[in-house]
């Protein structure tokens, strides 16, 4: 908020060129925030389907919490006005592929009822083929948007 009363300020003194570097310290912010948001609904989504694959079954609560992460991730993601995204399809799986690790010691928490450590819950599954997963489920769902 103090931002936009500096940004009015700015304006009514004249000083364009300040204002419109603190337009782009809030376009900066903005889009920081959305990246975090998509960053945690990306690691749920990733955890829940690192359960179905390791646990070869799937739970209605997993797929509950799937769909509201994909959701989420693209709700997040696009433009409300102009209708395009924030991030592209390269952007969205770096997010992904940053959240992996982090998804997989949280599955192992609670695949298996915790029984196996992160390192043996990885064994079991294909990290690229839950990666190329998720991606397609973010791209279904913003098809459907």
């Amino acid at each position: 908020m103090e931002e936009l009363l500096e940004l009015r300020q700015l304006l009514e003194q004249g000083k364009i060129n300040e204002a419109l570097l603190l337009v782009d310290e809030l376009e900066e912010m903005s889009l920081s925030d959305k990246i975090n948001k998509i960053d945690s609904y990306g690691v749920i989504l990733l955890i829940h389907l690192i359960k179905q694959k390791a646990e070869k079954r799937s739970t209605r609560s997993w797929e509950i919490s799937i769909e509201n992460a994909v959701r989420e991730i693209n709700k997040i993601n696009k433009h409300r006005k102009s209708g395009g995204v924030y991030l592209n399809q390269t952007e969205l799986m770096e997010i992904l592929q940053q959240g992996y690790q982090v998804a997989l010691k949280r599955a192992a928490l609670e695949a298996y009822e915790g029984r196996y450590e992160t390192e043996e819950l990885a064994a079991m599954v294909n990290e690229q083929e839950i990666l190329t997963q998720a991606l397609e489920l973010i791209k279904v769902g913003y098809d459907a948007n």
